[in-house]
Order: C-alpha cells, then structure tokens, then sequence
C-alpha cells in the first residue's frame, strides 16, 4: 500500500470489465488461450435472471460450437425453425447454411452460466462487487512495454489500482471504460417506456416465440422455461418515464392490443420500464482499451441480435488478443477488430432500427414501405437469403486485402473434414485450421513449419474433392485461400497468419 492508501496490485495482461455473456466468453477464450485475465464487476456474484435476449442466432450457435458450448445449451433451449414477422411474412430458418438451421430460444442467463463455467474452469479471476472507477493508459518509455491502469474500489471500500496490457469494457450501455477514455456514444432513443415483466400464463401460445405489432401497440412473448414467460410491450400512446410505477393490468391491456389476448397473465414476479436506444461509439479502441457488446453499440431488440451481436465482438478479438500478447502476431492485427466490427454494429443498428419501424408502421406511406418489403422477401429468394443471413449472422463477411482470394474474409460453414471430423471441432482451443485438398498429402505434412506448434494450428483435409486450400482464423473466417496451392505457397500463409 502506497502513502494514500492507494493498493498497487501486480500486472495481469488482460482486464474484462463487465461479466454479461460478451465479458464471459472474451475472457473464457483468453485464460483458454493462456493469457491472464482479471475480469472485474461491479454486481453480487449472481447470475440474474432479469436478462432481456432470449434468441441465440445461427453464427453464435457456431461460435459457440468451436467452443464445444452449443450442445450444453441446446439442450436447455427450444430451437425454433420458422418465424412469422408482420403478420404475413414467413421466414424459413431450415435451409440456413449451417448444422444450426433455426434460432435458440433461451433467457440469457442460461448462456450466461454457462460461459461463467468455462470462465473459471479456464482460470479467470472474478472480482465481484469490484467498481471501476478510473482508466488510464501508461504508455512507458518503450510503447511495446506500455498498459492500462484501472482504478477499482472493492467490496471493502477500499481503493487498488489493476495493471494489465490491455482493457476490454464490456460494462454496458453506461460504460465506464467508454467515459475514461473519452468516447462519445452518440445516438438517440428510438422507443420510450417499454414495458417488461415476468407472468405465468393460464393459456399456452401456439408458437414459442409471439410477436407482433397492431397499430400503436407491439408485444412479444418468450418463454424462461421454468413456467414463467417475459412479456415485452409497448404502446406509443403511453410515454412516460422510466421511474413511473407498473402494474399488470398495464401489461395485460398492451398485450391484449398487439396479440390479441392476454393469455391469462397473473402472478408477476418483475416489472420493469426501459427505454430502447440506438447508439454506437465512434471507435471501438483508443490505444490499449476496447470495447465490445453494449459498451460498444446498442439498439432495439428487433432481430434479437444484441446479445448475439456481442458474442461476436468477443470471438473477433480475443483471438487476435492472444496472438499479439504471445508474440505471434504484430500489435497492428488489433487494428483489423475496428475494422472489422464497427461497420457491423452499425449495420445491426440499421437493420434492427428498421424491423421496428415497418413494425410500427402507422402512416399510409410507411405501410406502404412494409407490404412492398414484406412482398420482395417473401417472393424474391435471393433478398430472402440476405435478409435472413444479415439477421443470423451467417452472411456476413468481413473486408479482404485488394488481389486477395474471393474467399478471404468469407464465414466458413461447419464443413466435413476427411476422417469424419468437422471444421467447428478442428477449430476448438482457438486454433486456425488449414484445410488442403484430400489429393494434396505433401500439402499436408509440409505446410506446417516445426515452429508452429499444434495447439496454433491444425492441419486437415477436406472431406470432399475440393482442390483449394484455405486457412481458417480461429473465429470461422478466411485468412487466406489459393486454388491449387502448393506446399510452399500454404507455409507462407501460415508463417504469415499463425506466426
């Protein structure tokens, strides 16, 4: 302890601020990978059951599968094939490219547990009813010694200060780390006094997700799986604060106007206003802090792609995180996360942002707009599959240096390896994965060099005739692909990616 008081703590490489899903599965992935991680909250050791995603998309449900996480979830959830969207247009998730054709219907909390086990399993140091108060960067006389400090106040009041080689704030709407390091979060709110609550039913819906929007009032309906089911509502006649009280009877009334009924609502255990925002940082890093999930970008829960969305921030950059810290890889690979999640999440904010104004459509003009959507994509097949990609997250892709290969960047499906293996298996322990020609076996004992170990790497061939080879990053995407490649042209790729 120094003369004010102040407790110096010794340097961890990593400090995850925030242990909703995106701060879980970013630090899981980095004591994974090796890396010290300290995660940091402010809130009692519990898991709260007051979460409001309920949907895990496609591309998650993979990511999470590289992470040998999907079935251990899938096992609690719903998966659910088909959605019905505005009252006419059917979107048909069965023929998704993926071995996860539908969406996950499961409260956060079940993701949350999950990824918490992992995390501890992993080695990660929780410090719970630990406040940030303060984020400063030390560049050092040498920039490649350089790190953060992070000003904490514990359970005990007492005030220390963390040194880690990087901060990730994953601490929410409200970030803290996002205001220490001066980032705006400029945006606005699009929905106001939105009402929440968690209701036993005496009538079962017909569907497990219910959804729709009638005039002023739009509802949606989830189950929790332990008889109880989260209401979402609202009505755009009843603006008010999110400090004025609720009832049920309030619920109820919205429901019955956006569904129809009110499924018998009765015994609510929570109740709850919020409002819904759109907002994203201008940057997602400022020297040696990032920000990822809701600290990073927020938006209408349209799509149920906010939690979704976060979980991809992690599984971008805790990869490139490890790399760089271990020496494998140059400090300028964390350029690549901006680069590539920024335009992400501000296309998610579009999309979701969109779906809740067609929802709400009132004007002729803007009910025009939604039957001429909903015309085009249900009829038209390849507005359909981007729709429906954008959405689930498996179309998208990420951008590739000028003359690279038309894959690089490209998501790559769960593919079937030779010896009945699959890609989402060979990827676990976040490694890359060079897939060669079944044809090509000098390709396959060549390509990876001696300094490369195995748990960086792992060399397989396609199960199929193809003849390109591709390099597969850690996180699903292409590195780098050449048809017809020969063992010299697939070391150097590797030397240049895997280190």
């Amino acid at each position: 302890m120094n003369g004010t008081g102040t407790r110096h703590e010794s340097p961890r490489s990593v400090i995850v601020v925030g242990s909703g899903p995106t701060g879980l599965l970013l630090a899981g992935d980095l004591a994974t990978a090796g890396i010290p991680v300290t995660l940091v909250e402010k809130r009692p050791h519990r898991i709260s059951n007051l979460s409001r995603a309920f949907v895990l998309h496609a591309r998650t449900l993979e990511q999470l599968d590289a992470r040998a996480l999907a079935d251990d979830l899938e096992a609690v959830g719903r998966p659910l094939d088909r959605l019905r969207l505005f009252g006419r247009l059917t979107v048909d998730l069965a023929t998704l490219p993926s071995r996860f054709r539908h969406l996950l219907v499961l409260p956060q909390y079940e993701v949350e547990k999950v990824l918490e086990r992992r995390a501890v399993e992993a080695g990660v140091e929780f410090r719970y009813e630990t406040e940030t108060t303060g984020v400063r960067q030390d560049p050092g006389q040498d920039p490649a010694e350089g790190g953060v400090i992070v000003e904490v106040r514990g359970p005990d009041g007492e005030t220390r200060t963390l040194r880690a080689a990087y901060v990730v704030g994953a601490d929410g709407m409200r970030s803290t780390v996002r205001d220490a390091v001066g980032l705006p979060f400029p945006g606005r709110s699009v929905i106001r006094s939105v009402v929440l609550a968690d209701v036993r039913l005496a009538e079962e819906p017909e569907t497990l997700l219910t959804v729709n929007a009638v005039g002023d009032a739009f509802a949606f309906l989830a189950p929790f799986g332990d008889g109880y089911h989260r209401v979402i509502g609202w009505h755009r006649g009843r603006d008010v604060p999110d400090s004025e009280p609720l009832d049920l009877d309030e619920v109820k009334e919205i429901t019955r106007l956006a569904l129809g009924r009110d499924f018998g609502m009765y015994d609510a255990r929570w109740m709850s206003r919020f409002h819904s925002d759109e907002r994203q940082a201008p940057a997602y890093r400022v020297g040696r802090v990032f920000l990822a999930g809701d600290a990073a970008h927020v938006h209408t829960p349209a799509g149920g792609q906010g939690m979704n969305t976060g979980l991809q921030d992690a599984a971008n950059l805790s990869w490139k995180l490890a790399a760089v810290l271990h020496g494998h890889a140059g400090p300028e690979l964390l350029d690549t996360y901006q680069a590539e999640r920024h335009p992400v999440g501000r296309s998610v904010l579009r999309s979701s942002g969109g779906i809740v104004r067609l929802a709400m459509a009132k004007r002729p003009w803007t009910l025009a707009l939604r039957a001429v959507v909903t015309t085009v994509l249900d009829h038209v097949g390849p507005a359909r599959r981007r729709a429906t990609g954008h959405i689930t997250g498996v179309g998208l892709r990420y951008p590739a240096p000028r003359g690279s290969h038309r894959l690089t960047g490209t998501r790559v499906p769960d593919v079937a390896l030779a010896g009945g293996s699959r890609l989402y298996e060979a990827l676990r322990g976040g490694r890359f994965v060079l897939i060669t020609p079944e044809a090509a076996p000098e390709t396959a004992s060549d390509a990876a060099p001696e300094a490369t170990p195995g748990e960086r790497l792992a060399v397989e061939r396609w199960a199929s005739g193809r003849r390109t080879t591709v390099l597969v990053r850690p996180d699903g995407y292409v590195a780098w692909a050449a048809d017809d490649a020969s063992a010299a042209q697939a070391r150097a790729a590797v030397a240049a990616h895997v280190g």
